[in-house]
């Protein structure tokens, strides 16, 4: 009845690709090849191995990393209960795995190795759905019942791993990215009104819940998924919660704190040497600070010091990502105070990390330009996209597993659009106030197709409407409640899903302590007069890392993630975008007004202002950005009906 194959390299982990498809109406005992090659897609997910598991009902593929138990985590992993059959194909990685084992083992059940991902499939053999609220962790898995012929898809809260779907008559598939989905036959890559509005008018942003192709679906973040017979339904297991916040300063701060700790010690489980991406900010900064901490032993660290890490590998190893020519180029604006360099120097000389300075030249960023696309599977953040993905490709040269910073700035308010009077009084999305400068980008009957005027305001009012309130809240507080409800919810998963693409597509696992649910929970019922203690950004994350760094790098204003201040990249992706508009068969020209786009193109952009999105999207990287959906259209063989 059941067939299963497996090709090993070198074993198995969780963090990975996983890709299936449950149909009621065919035999898939027989559909081995199809489901062979969605899982090829997500070869990059997981280069150490590849698993299948055929049902009559149910097929799942499998790409795998190794991060933990090599021996013992392969997938798709099968259990037993009396006469039931499980199957599971899991993404991520469980930071309480001994807690979750040791519940187990109590209530009878013997495990065979020592990865999550048996515990994860053997919790959900134990207590259904309800076991998701017992993880700690980073997840998109799917679950198998042979008995009840019932498929389960779970995402964890945050929605730091991706999970995408699809409905096609009797069929239903799944994958970690869309590509394993728009691999399956049945799956057409046609995008309508709805998709090109997210990419020209939201874009890089999405939607949660919008794959973006037609009648593809995301699970969004704290959602799972039942499927059988009767149909699919989607449950929400986990979201914010508004109440007050009883902690006064000194115990909030500390409770901060320790809650920061103890997550980044948890994220520190791998078999697998553990770096840290480290710019010399506050958020990366603490993060490698707290990881030499916990690797020192003793709790402490200083200048010089040489500090213990798992297997043997001396000292901790950080990674900085900086351009060619920066030194010349960069110039200092409302969002990059300062350049990156001296500070991670210092970071990195103060806890004694042998550092890994990862330089980029301009023309390899402008050639990976094309490679973030097919990496994302969408147009993306231009440069930052394909610096990134460049990045990774380096850190992977020497590990498996990276800690990064990410999310600290949505959860704390780090974004100067916090604490700027314009920005939180505008009507929108506080990172994309262009969108009249966008829509008029569009040709005008695009523009009317996709409602141009009216998709971002539903899409920003129908985001308010899920703000848990708090009652009795003053009208400032409750704004800035929404301010955060936003950036958590619409802007954190934009970033999430880049680091999450990008970092896989090399091979590399980053992980991301700002995300852990409880530090989120904690943090989200917190006054934003406290969050901003001291009348700074973050005030009172640098309040709570006093004594773990210097009180210069904890008050170093926020820069964001850096980028290239080359006039040749400028140069280059202009030229890109001035080839695709002289190209008749260009597919990006039935969308766009290429009048309109010509004359940007003659002001080097200087029309959308400092920036059309976020922080860094700039002209340079609207430039690309346009370049990429011609690429995207071009590759991916996209139908506009």
């Amino acid at each position: 009845m059941f067939a299963s194959r497996a090709r090993r390299t070198r074993g198995g982990t969780s963090m990975c690709g996983i890709t299936g498809w449950v149909d009621f109406e065919r035999d898939l005992t027989k559909e081995g090849p199809v489901v062979e090659a969605m899982a090829a897609t997500l070869a990059h997910r997981g280069p150490d191995a590849a698993g299948t598991w055929l049902s009559p009902s149910c097929a799942f593929g499998h790409r795998r990393l190794v991060v933990v138990d090599p021996a013992g985590g392969a997938q798709p992993m099968v259990r037993g209960r009396g006469d039931s059959v499980y199957v599971i194909v899991y993404n991520g990685e469980l930071y309480n795995t001994t807690d979750i084992r040791r519940d187990l083992e109590a209530r009878g059940h013997v495990f065979q190795g020592y990865s999550d991902t048996e515990a994860l499939l053997l919790a959900f053999i134990e207590w259904g759905p309800d076991c998701l609220a017992r993880l700690n962790g980073i997840f998109a898995f799917a679950v198998w019942s042979e008995a009840d012929q019932r498929l389960f898809l779970a995402r964890d809260r945050l929605g730091v791993k991706p999970l995408f779907y699809a409905q096609r008559g009797s069929a239903f598939i799944f994958g970690s990215e869309l590509k394993a989905v728009l691999a399956h036959p049945a799956v057409e890559p046609i995008v309508g009104a709805e998709g090109l509005a997210e990419v020209m008018l939201m874009g890089p942003a999405r939607t949660p819940g919008c794959g973006v192709f037609r009648n593809v679906n995301e699970l969004r973040p704290g959602r799972y998924l039942i499927h059988d017979r009767s149909g699919t339904r989607v449950r929400t297991y986990w979201s914010l919660e508004s109440r007050p916040h009883p902690d006064d300063l000194e115990t909030t701060t500390a409770t901060v704190r320790e809650l920061l700790r103890d997550t980044v010690e948890r994220q520190l489980v791998s078999d697998v040497p553990v770096c840290t991406l480290l710019s010399g900010g506050l958020d990366s900064s603490a993060v490698t600070a707290l990881v030499a901490e916990a690797y020192g032993g003793n709790g402490r660290s200083g200048p010089g010091v040489i500090l213990p890490a798992p297997n043997g590998h001396l000292p901790l190893d950080t990674y900085s990502i900086d351009y060619a020519g920066n030194d010349r180029h960069f110039r200092s604006n409302e969002y990059q105070p300062d350049a990156d360099g001296p500070w991670v120097r210092r970071v990195s000389d103060l806890l004694g990390t042998n550092h890994h300075r990862v330089t980029i030249d301009t023309p390899e960023l402008v050639a990976a330009l094309k490679d973030s696309v097919r990496a994302n599977d969408l147009p993306g953040f231009a440069d930052v996209d394909s610096s990134l993905l460049l990045f990774c490709r380096e850190v992977k040269r020497r590990a498996t597993v990276a800690l990064s910073g990410e999310a600290a700035d949505e959860v704390w308010g780090g974004y100067p659009w916090f604490r700027n009077p314009e920005a939180v009084a505008a009507n929108t999305f506080p990172w994309a106030r262009s969108t009249a400068a966008r829509a008029s980008l569009l040709a005008p009957e695009v523009a009317e197709v996709v409602g141009a005027r009216e998709y971002v305001p539903r899409r920003y009012h129908e985001a308010l409407a899920e703000v848990p309130r708090l009652p009795g809240e003053g009208p400032e507080e409750a704004r800035l409640r929404e301010i955060f409800y936003l950036n958590i919810t619409r802007f954190m998963p934009t970033l999430l899903d880049r680091k999450d693409r990008m970092s896989m597509a090399s091979g590399l696992e980053v992980r991301v302590p700002y995300c852990d649910h409880r530090l989120v929970e904690y943090a989200w019922n917190i006054p934003a007069a406290m969050k901003f203690a001291g009348g700074r950004e973050k005030g009172l994350l640098r309040l709570a890392l006093r004594g773990v760094l210097p009180d210069d790098v904890i008050m170093r204003k926020k820069s964001p993630y850096p980028k290239t201040h080359n006039p040749a990249y400028l140069a280059a992706v202009q030229g890109w975008l001035e080839d695709v508009l002289a190209d008749p068969s260009s597919p990006l020209l039935q969308l766009i007004d290429v009048a309109r786009v010509r004359s940007i193109i003659a002001g080097d952009g200087a029309a959308f202002g400092t920036s059309w999105f976020g922080q860094l999207m700039g002209g340079a990287q609207l430039f690309a950005y346009l370049a990429q959906v011609d690429h995207w259209l071009r590759e991916y063989h996209v139908s506009i009906r």
